[in-house]
């Protein structure tokens, strides 16, 4: 995909959408007026939570919701990473792929645990192959404030090697009435995911409902 944006016309399947973070994602994309179809590995519960959220949302099985998007955004735990890829894999060919994985591993999920990889993004890069073009980002905004209506005032960084597809994933940030910001190569994706470690961590020790990021200063917007 070479457009820098996603086109009202663009369906965005949301992989695991049944959980905290893909249905908030997923309903405010929705609240914005993009098309969007709810994932999950039972498809009665994807429909079941598209109808709950309405917004004309629908719901489909995580391999047709797949299958029917032209962008998909997964987000699963780390410990089903692996298994929902390889399930999506067959249909994300020439698609981008928005991985929001952090990889906590209970129980010290306030400590940062990389995969051997380097980060969960490219772990999923690794596994869906060269034919997908993997980004990521959403790691640091939390789900049950983002599944409010709400300004939460947290910004998205979003990773990946094509800056493309990082724009499209950036736009549906803005319209998901976050902030997102290209964050750079997908390599890169390994401080947002620390991070989340870390924003836990202030959470408990804060006694902060939810913390999130904010880049200061005043950013210029870039020229595509």
């Amino acid at each position: 995909m070479t457009t820098n944006a996603a086109s009202p016309d663009t369906t965005i399947a949301i992989i695991g959408g049944t959980g905290k973070l893909g249905a908030a994602i997923g309903r405010r994309l929705a609240q914005a007026g993009r098309k969007v179809i709810l994932g999950s590995r039972s498809a009665e519960s994807a429909v079941a939570k598209a109808e709950e959220l309405g917004f004309g949302l629908t719901g489909l099985s995580n391999a047709d919701a797949a299958a029917a998007g032209d962008v998909l955004i997964v987000t699963v735990p780390f410990a089903a990473q692996d298994a929902t890829l390889a399930e999506i894999a067959p249909f994300a060919a020439g698609k981008i792929v928005c991985d929001t994985t952090v990889p906590l591993v209970p129980p010290k999920v306030m400590r940062v645990q990389m995969p051997a990889e380097g980060s969960a993004a490219v772990r999923a890069q690794q596994i869906l192959g060269e034919g997908v073009t993997v980004v990521s980002g959403f790691h640091n905004v939390a789900a049950h404030k983002l599944a409010t209506d709400d300004d939460i005032g947290c910004d998205v960084l979003v990773f990946g090697d094509d800056k493309a597809a990082r724009s499209v994933i950036v736009e549906l940030a803005d319209a998901a009435r976050l902030r997102g910001l290209h964050g750079g190569a997908l390599a890169n994706s390994a401080a947002a995911e620390a991070l989340t470690s870390v924003l836990i961590f202030m959470n408990k020790t804060y006694k902060v409902d939810g913390a999130g990021i904010r880049i200061t200063g005043e950013l210029i917007p870039l020229e595509d």
